[in-house]
This record gives C-alpha cells, structure tokens and sequence, in this order.
C-alpha cells in the first residue's frame, strides 16, 4: 500500500486548460498513477517544450523544466544521464513532439533512454490557436489551410516504431483505466517509453478523434490489444483480424478459423508488428490500443553511466583545473 495519495502530487498553480480539455484527465490519470507507485513527488522530474500539453510540470508537486519549443526530449535525456535514479517524464502535444520537435523524437527513441514520453494528441496547433498540425488529417480546414490540408499526416506509431522506440502504447482520455494501465506499464519499461494518447480540443478541433474516444463506438472502432491474445473486437467480440498475404482484413469470427486471427505479438524484436498496428487506421480497420510494442534494449542513460565508470577505473576521476591549465592557452583581449 503507498502512503502516498494523489494529492501529494498536485501542485499549487490554478490550472489554465479550457473546460473539457481532455488535458485535465490526462493529469488527473498521471497524479493517480504515481500516487500509486509509492515513490515520493521529489523523485520524479516533467519536462515540457512549449503548447497546451506543455504546462503540464506547473501542475505537478514535482521537479520540472517547461523548455523551449520541441526540445525537451534532449533536455529531458540530459537530465536522465545526470540524475539516473530520478524517473523522468516527457509530456508533448503533436505540434511540439512531431513537427518542430521530430527530429529529437526519432533520435531519442534510437537512443533509447529511460524516459516515459506522453503524446497528447488533438491534432491541431491548440496554443496559437487552430493551425493545422503534422497529425492533422488530410483536407483538414484550419487557419493555416482555409481550402483544406494537402499533407498527408503524420502517424506517431509508425514514426516511433521506425526509430526504434522500444515501448509504444495507445489510448485515449476519455479512458482512464486504459490511459492508467498504459502509464504506469511505461513508467516500468526501462528505455524510451511513448504513450499515445487521441484526445479532444474543445476549442480549435472540436470532435477530434472522437470515433475512438466515444464511449457508444468505442468497441467497434478500436481493438483492445493484448500480448499472446488473438485480434478480436466489436461489440460482441464477433470481429476479428486476420491475413490475407501481408494485408490486415476485417472477418467474422464465425466464419474463420480461429488458427487464421491474428494473435498480437507485442514482443516481436522486429518493428514490423507495430509497423502494420499503425496502419489500421488508414486501411479502415479498428484503431489499436493498448501496448503495441515491448521490447528490451540496452538503454542509453545507463550505458553512459558504465562507460563513466569504466573510464575513471583506468584513468581516474580527473582534475577539471588541471586541464584547463594544461597545454597551450591563449588570451583574448
């Protein structure tokens, strides 16, 4: 039993989100979590670059840097390397994580250090107040694209499979369980750890993602993904996922065999499971959520760490003075 309740780690600061930003259960999901955990609030640092999303660490009774916009990932891996026994969490929105931000996204999961990365994705730019952005869909009409977007979007999963993310799991805010389970399973994986999350902007992008996260078509426009258990989702369970060649189909469950339903493998070391999850959406299949990827990795934070030690036993600690006395010196005046 934890002697820490969710209220040890809600800060002070008034919370600045619109009403009914799906923001605040995202909030309330991770205050439960840690509460949970049982470590205590300094332990835990949030790193944030710049939008809604990103003043998520005013909110936490924790150690926090609100960064600069789609930098925080790097910011939040140097914290890891300096402080290794600090849990640190990255939360970013789909403007900050996968535009400006993308490339530090695609360098960090190949990296793998120990960060938990938490995408809440609306996808629009809610902050600056309804551009499109990289996951906005195609023909979207925002202030940017008053005709309609021409940009096909970008798919996280797929993004951060091909680089070697090493846990990459889904959910939406309107479901705290799942939103609860995927985060606290993150928080256990060792490397970089990315939870999706398909939310609404009231405001901006009202309805976004909304056949996902509707409680009335939920079960029958995702699928509940579970390591070892075979793909099957509706109402009724009376759908299923199997192969035709490499292509994912939709099929009854009664007319199949079940040796044909695919059986979901969370813990292939090849990308190409969660490659294929990820474009279920495009191919009009059912949205995957849940854990789609979870795999082991050397994780970098702790690679580093060895490595310091290992040099220091061959050529000791160093002398920081020494070294900047040694050698030729120039002045500049």
């Amino acid at each position: 039993m934890s002697e820490y309740t969710k209220k040890d780690f809600v800060s002070s600061q008034t919370v600045k989100w619109c009403a009914g930003c799906g923001d605040f259960a995202v909030l309330s999901a991770v205050q439960s979590v840690l509460a949970d955990i049982g470590r205590p609030p300094h332990e835990y640092t949030f790193v944030s670059g710049i939008g809604c999303s990103s003043r998520f660490p005013y909110y936490m009774n924790t150690y926090g840097y609100h960064t600069i916009h789609g930098r925080a990932l790097p910011v939040a891996t140097g914290e890891k390397v300096a402080n290794p026994k600090q849990s640190v969490w990255v939360v970013t929105g789909d403007g900050d994580g996968m535009s400006i931000g993308g490339n530090h996204f695609v360098h960090t999961a190949r990296k793998n250090p120990d960060l938990v990365v938490v995408l809440l994705d609306n996808r629009i730019y809610g902050l600056t107040k309804g551009q499109l952005s990289p996951t906005s869909e195609f023909g979207k009409k925002t202030k940017s694209t008053p005709w309609g977007s021409v940009e096909e979007p970008v798919e996280p999963i797929a993004l951060a499979a091909g680089s070697g993310a090493t846990f990459i799991a889904r959910s939406t805010d309107r479901n705290m369980d799942l939103t609860k389970q995927m985060l606290r399973a993150a928080y256990e994986h060792k490397g970089f750890s990315l939870v999706h999350i398909m939310q609404n902007c009231v405001i901006f992008n009202d309805g976004a993602n909304s056949e996902y996260r509707d409680k009335t078509t939920q079960e029958e426009n995702n699928i509940f993904l579970e390591h070892g258990k075979p793909m099957i989702f509706g109402k009724d369970k009376e759908k299923c996922i199997i192969l035709e060649g490499f292509a994912p189909k939709i099929a009854p469950v009664a007319e199949v065999d079940p040796s044909q339903i695919m059986i979901h493998d969370a813990k292939s070391k090849s990308p190409a499971v969660a490659t294929l999850l990820s474009s279920f959406i495009d191919e009009g299949l059912p949205n995957p959520l849940g854990i789609i990827r979870q795999v082991e990795a050397p994780v970098y934070d702790q690679l580093v760490e060895t490595q310091i030690d290992e040099v220091k036993a061959m050529v000791g600690e160093g002398d920081i003075n020494q070294l900047l006395a040694g050698g030729d010196t120039w002045a500049v005046q």
